[in-house]
């Protein structure tokens, strides 16, 4: 509902500020262009979210999942203590991380999607999000990225000379940005237990 709001008061705003600029047809001729390049994105995202949905399937069939899941497993029993280490959402959240390590921010992103909802399941909460879930979705926004592969074939579209000079620059921020991040995730759980204990 927030979201809505602020995009809707944003479009407001614009119309408002073309029409007193005088420059109304940018603002129509803006919001036709964005509607074009809204639709294109939507269908390109769908085929993704339905290939690596469909790569998962495949993964999970040939146990490929629960190899990842207990290779992780001693990682993510202490990130994500509410999920077994063999269940559906331990395979997804694996899943999401590998591709996230590898920088295919196109497949971490469905990816993504489906631990959450198996997350989801298997708390049986729809509306609001467990220390876990809060984790996950950290890791998903400062992830270590080996291959930073979808910002290098960008470079590379551009024009970039050296596509792939970012590499260490993107270890050396993403790494911070993980650390950082997990650390305040931990001590916010630990502050909201002593809260829970205290009450």
């Amino acid at each position: 509902m927030i979201m809505n709001y602020i995009f809707g008061g944003l479009m407001l705003i614009s119309v408002i500020c073309g029409i007193l600029t005088g420059r109304i047809s940018n603002v129509s001729d803006a919001i036709l262009s964005g509607s074009d390049d809204a639709i294109k994105l939507i269908i390109s995202l769908t085929g993704m979210m339905c290939f690596w949905t469909g790569m998962m399937k495949i993964a999970d069939k040939g146990n490929i999942t629960a190899v990842l899941a207990k290779f992780l497993s001693p990682i993510n029993k202490h990130l994500f203590p509410h999920y077994e280490k063999t269940g559906a959402a331990s395979k997804a959240i694996c899943m999401s991380m590998i591709a996230n390590f590898l920088g295919l921010g196109n497949a971490a992103t469905p990816l993504g999607i489906i631990a959450m909802k198996e997350m989801q399941k298997e708390t049986g909460k729809t509306k609001t999000l467990n220390n876990s879930m809060i984790m996950f979705v950290v890791l998903n926004t400062a992830s270590i990225q080996l291959i930073p592969t979808t910002m290098i074939v960008l470079r590379k579209i551009h024009g970039s000379k050296s596509p792939f000079e970012i590499i260490i620059p993107v270890w050396i921020s993403s790494v911070i940005a993980l650390a950082i991040g997990i650390t305040v995730a931990k001590l916010l759980e630990e502050r909201s237990k002593i809260k829970k204990w205290k009450s």
